[in-house]
């Protein structure tokens, strides 16, 4: 005798109804766990893409820093020997003007300035010819006051001085319109 045998009929078909419906749920068990692993493999795999994706892009943006980076390094530098090279300029050009002064000061050197021998008008009267005493031949001169030459050596100091500027100003800025 089997198992089957032993159960009543009416409930037969209640058995093989719960057997099925057990059946029918284990398999749908086994087809959710299924699934689930399918499903896990694929979040996996995107979470591992997403990783990936992630770890180029910071490569890249980190390249990308480095790079910026260096430009505005070399930038500084040039712009440091830029300013190296206006102040050289600068206290080179007042060196020389102060050497300049101090020579108009001691009467070492005079300034001069050519008289218009030609002019109608003058008021005073420079004889063209050369005189016996002269060295120099060419153009009457005239010598000018050492406190009138210091107030012109001082002028033409500011200017060249702003001239200086102006260039160190003009490369400054070529070398941030280059970048």
């Amino acid at each position: 005798m089997r198992l089957f045998d032993l159960i009543p009929a009416p409930y037969r078909f209640a058995a093989v109804g719960l057997l099925l419906v057990l059946l029918a749920a284990g398999s749908a068990a086994l087809a959710w766990t299924i699934q689930g692993w399918r499903y896990g493999l694929q979040l996996e795999r995107q979470a591992r893409l997403q990783a990936d994706t992630l770890k180029e892009i910071s490569q890249a943006s980190a390249s990308l820093q480095r790079t910026e980076q260096d430009k505005r390094f070399a930038l500084e530098q040039r712009l440091q020997n830029k300013d190296e090279t206006h102040h050289r300029e600068l206290t080179d050009e007042q060196t020389k003007q102060a050497r300049l002064r101090d020579r108009l000061a001691t009467a070492d050197l005079r300034l001069s300035v050519v008289l218009a021998a030609t002019d109608a008008n003058s008021i005073c009267s420079v004889p063209t010819t050369t005189t016996t005493g002269r060295v120099v031949h060419g153009p009457t001169r005239a010598q000018l006051d050492p406190a009138h030459a210091q107030r012109i050596i001082g002028i033409t100091d500011q200017g060249d001085q702003g001239l200086i500027a102006l260039r160190a100003c003009q490369s400054y800025v070529s070398e941030l319109r280059s970048n």
